[in-house]
């Protein structure tokens, strides 16, 4: 008899457990189906970081080559896009906050940042430059022990900290203000992906005064962002992406803001592809 009400204590117990566990992933919410749902996803990107995301003068719309990647990935899961502007040091609390559902804000791919999220695959691979005045040295070395200009939570103000371990390392908020110090002499350099000072430069009335430094510090693999656990958007997102190389709209994109007709051609050294 004693035995019997063990054995029924046990299994009330696992019972108990089992229907606790069914609950409890009831419970949590699918973000993809949230975001089909609610007929939105909301997109962390810069407003202020050209080419990858700016304000447009005239129409004073966000626009850039992510925000083409974001309307893309939009149209893809069939709900309207509504952008969240964002900075390099925000963009993850944004995401984990869920503010935003997924960043596209020229995020690289570093095992740090992916142990607090996921990434896609890279839908843009660049390379981190300095940015100097015309007449400085043309060789990274020679800026070891430099004042050095960065934008905070950006993958070159740690690789500056790693490479040159006696340079003064400044940090801005956005790359004009680093520009900005570069101009008024605070920092001898400023680095950034190869692309972002292209664009920063064309838009420069005395960018004759600077030149972009042809070593690289570092190589970059940019991809969107997605919340931990959230499988489901992580391959929708990167459906969407594959599915983008493979009709030529990716190739399309990265024309219009980098390709031979722009101010700064860079060419396509790159495809998206599954890993």
């Amino acid at each position: 008899m004693t035995r019997f009400k063990l054995r029924s204590s046990t299994l009330s117990a696992v019972v108990f457990l089992a229907l606790s566990s069914v609950t409890a992933i009831s419970a949590h919410a699918d973000q993809l189906s949230d975001i089909k749902k609610a007929g939105v996803i909301k997109v962390a990107t810069f407003d202020s970081n050209p080419p990858f995301g700016s304000v447009d003068a005239k129409t004073h719309d966000i626009v850039g080559y992510d925000v083409d990647f974001a309307k893309a990935l939009a149209k893809s899961l069939g709900v309207k896009l509504q952008l969240v502007t964002t900075n390099p040091a925000n963009r993850i609390p944004l995401l984990q906050s869920g503010k935003a559902d997924v960043i596209v804000a020229d995020i690289t791919i570093t095992p740090e940042r992916a142990q607090v999220i996921d990434f896609s695959v890279p839908y843009f691979v660049t390379g981190q430059q300095f940015l100097v005045p015309a007449n400085s040295p043309a060789k990274l070395d020679a800026y070891a022990t430099a004042r050095i200009g960065a934008v905070k939570g950006t993958t070159g103000e740690q690789e500056l900290h790693h490479r040159f371990p006696q340079s003064r390392v400044l940090s801005y908020d956005d790359i004009p203000l680093a520009l900005s110090a570069l101009r008024n002499g605070n920092v001898q350099a400023i680095t950034q992906d190869s692309t972002i000072l292209a664009g920063l430069l064309d838009g420069a009335p005395d960018k004759a005064k600077y030149k972009v430094l042809p070593e690289l510090l570092s190589k970059e693999e940019i991809g969107v962002g997605v919340k931990k656990g959230e499988g489901a958007l992580l391959k929708a997102v990167n459906d969407a992406l594959l599915t983008l190389e493979k009709n030529g709209q990716a190739v399309s994109i990265y024309n219009t803001w980098f390709g031979p007709q722009t101010k700064s051609p860079q060419p396509r050294l790159f495809k998206i592809a599954a890993k």
